[in-house]
């Protein structure tokens, strides 16, 4: 026996080999060694600590809690922080009952953090799911704690528990020995039966801001003496999508893949990111319809080492960003994650992108990222994505078309038939090709002789500027035989001198502004036209209205420079101090709340409701005429006394 270390003189048991190295302390990764301690240590969770700080000084304690979140927000770590509160007690102190102030270790709270204390016991539902392991709790709750102030039963991932497991549960949660307390936790709250739900206090654990998780990771790198870039930090914490967790594993692998220096560089090689001013470049070269830039930038990021879906995920991303700051211009100064790139570029694509360019690149690329994900080439399935980005980024919306089809229609030039042969070079001053063209769809083929075109014929003439429109090329002019033998020629007729027409729709009342507001797809104008404008006073090229509580104060700015742009005239649109009509929603509530009290107020419908205690009427409707064909002859005369009244419609 060895006197200095204690050890046998034949260990390790086989002559000749080396002297045992003492063991070290082993290492502890950062989400366990950075745990929380007690309530000040939880981050992210303030609604929470407040409820229960408020319970425990008014001693209103439930006899469960139910903690729900994603992964990593901590709640097996809350289960332990609410039993050692619930036990608190520091030697040589009087016992204050539970409290979430524990400056210091007290009595139990070292055996509770270690998970070996004899009234506080954990089960894990995931691998004790049967009515037995429940039955056990149900046999020991009904003994006194041994040490502590409470018995306090923490039960994780509760969702794994079987029905009849649940079931046994159920009148011992809802009555419980004073002693004793329960703390559930689960990811999947909603495979939780409502019957245990409803006898629990519930609380849900939000994701961590970015912000506070970027401190938060600072402030261990501090702790652990680590140099880390801002820009790894916010990398990791847009991995981590709110978990504490998994931000400090990710925080742990890049220390290790840095050899103690975190920058952006090693998290993007670790991740398979791309650079985030990349993104932005392959955005940029997307949206402008470039599309060998676009292979050649993709496919030089993934010769780095980025994943192609992570790629379109990013680029994903930056659509939502783009146009959020188009929508909330100030929504970048709140976002310590963004690159120096993405907040000066993306308020340029903001201002230049419009809604409907960055809601369709969004749909695709949400439609791309799974097929890359799950393609047996991942770049070629990218490389795809953005070729329908590119030619997609300028595409009109199914409205915009039918509006230019609409307008295409109406400039279209009406035609006239001859009774004599008219020369091919007898085309009228001032009607284009395409124009000319657009005659020929009446018959239905050239006839032998017809050489010359009118596209010829309008180039020897004079013409004026008409609206670009996207025809056929013009056929040669066609020629039918009348009954009587002669030639009936189908040329344009020269226009007739039109009146002057207005360039936008007539406006008559203030319902026609909001309509055409709707028309035009302008939701958010046409709520507030809606809700926060009292009219005054109307005229067509003036509005007066007066402004409600709490509306938005650019609305008749707004409104002006829409409806400028919508008809073609100027309009006033002014602030009025007079107190105007009610707003249309107003009068919308007060017709439907009309129409109710009149339906309520008809002797067959007070008699239904008088039959059917509890009944409401959930909607009026009017009663629709009855549908007669066009071609009928049935003249039968109708008994007057036969009919149902319409008011019986309610």
């Amino acid at each position: 026996m060895d006197a200095t270390s204690g050890t046998p003189s034949d260990f390790p048991g086989l002559p000749g080999l080396p002297e045992p190295v003492p063991a070290t302390t082993p290492y502890r990764v950062l989400a366990r060694k950075y745990r929380p301690q007690n309530f000040d240590d939880l981050i992210g969770q303030g609604a929470m600590v407040r409820t229960l700080a408020n319970a425990f000084a008014a001693n209103r304690i439930p006899q469960a809690w139910m903690l729900t979140g994603v992964r990593g927000v901590g709640k097996t770590t809350t289960a332990r922080i609410l039993a050692r509160g619930l036990n608190y007690l520091r030697d040589g102190h009087p016992d204050t009952g539970p409290t979430i102030a524990m400056p210091e270790l007290g009595r139990h709270c070292q055996a509770i953090m270690e998970s070996r204390h004899m009234d506080v016991l954990e089960m894990d539902a995931a691998s004790h799911t049967g009515i037995d392991d429940v039955r056990g709790i149900i046999d020991g709750i009904r003994y006194s704690p041994v040490s502590a102030r409470y018995k306090v039963y923490i039960v994780d991932e509760v969702h794994m528990l079987s029905e009849k497991a649940f079931n046994a549960f159920l009148k011992t949660l809802e009555e419980p020995p004073p002693h004793a307390k329960f703390v559930f936790a689960t990811t999947e709250i909603r495979k939780v039966p409502v019957t245990i739900l409803s006898r629990c206090q519930r609380f849900d654990l939000r994701r961590v801001e970015a912000d506070t998780m970027v401190a938060h990771l600072a402030k261990i790198c501090a702790a652990e003496s680590v140099e880390a870039e801002p820009e790894a930090l916010a990398a990791i914490t847009r991995a981590a999508e709110g978990s504490v967790r998994d931000a400090l594993s990710l925080l742990d692998q890049a220390i290790a893949h840095g050899a103690g220096l975190v920058t952006g560089a090693s998290v993007r090689d670790m991740l398979g990111l791309a650079d985030r001013g990349r993104i932005v470049d392959l955005f940029e070269a997307v949206m402008r319809g470039d599309v060998p830039t676009s292979f050649a930038e993709i496919r030089s990021q993934y010769e780095a080492g980025a994943d192609p879906a992570v790629v379109l995920s990013d680029l994903a991303s930056f659509t939502h960003l783009v146009t959020r700051l188009k929508l909330v211009p100030d929504a970048a100064a709140a976002d310590p994650t963004l690159s120096a790139d993405e907040r000066g570029r993306g308020g340029e694509f903001a201002a230049k992108l419009s809604i409907r360019a960055l809601s369709r690149a969004w749909q695709i690329l949400l439609k791309a990222i799974p097929e890359v994900q799950t393609a047996a080439r991942p770049l070629a399935a990218a490389e795809m994505a953005l070729v329908r980005l590119a030619y997609a980024a300028d595409l009109p919306t199914p409205d915009e078309a039918l509006r230019q089809l609409k307008s295409d229609a109406f400039a279209a030039t009406p035609m006239t038939s001859t009774g004599a042969t008219l020369p091919s070079a007898s085309t009228p001053s001032g009607v284009s090709s395409a124009h000319a063209g657009a005659a020929h769809s009446a018959t239905s083929g050239p006839p032998p002789g017809a050489s010359q075109s009118l596209a010829a014929q309008s180039m020897a003439s004079p013409s004026i500027d008409l609206p670009s429109i996207d025809l056929p090329p013009p056929r040669p002019a066609l020629t039918l035989a009348a009954s009587g033998g002669a030639r009936v020629n189908l040329v344009p007729a020269p226009a007739p001198e039109a009146a002057p027409r207005e360039a936008g729709p007539r406006l008559t009342c203030f319902e026609d502004i909001v309509g055409l507001a709707d028309e035009r797809r302008d939701i958010g104008l046409k709520m507030a036209l809606e809700r926060e404008a009292h009219l005054v006073r109307f005229e067509e090229g003036r509005i007066e209205f007066r402004l409600a509580e709490g509306g938005r104060q650019s609305l008749p700015n707004d409104l002006a420079r829409s409806l400028d742009a919508w008809t073609g005239r100027r309009w006033i649109v002014a602030l009025s101090k007079e107190e105007g009509e009610p707003t249309l929603a107003y009068k919308a509530r007060a017709a439907l709340e009309s129409r109710h009290e009149n339906a309520a107020a008809h002797p067959l419908v007070k008699e239904v409701l008088a039959r059917f205690p509890g009944a409401q009427i959930i909607d009026v409707r009017d009663k629709a005429p009855p549908v007669e064909s066009a071609g009928s002859t049935d003249l039968t005369p109708v008994d007057p006394e036969s009919t149902g009244d319409p008011d019986d419609e309610a």
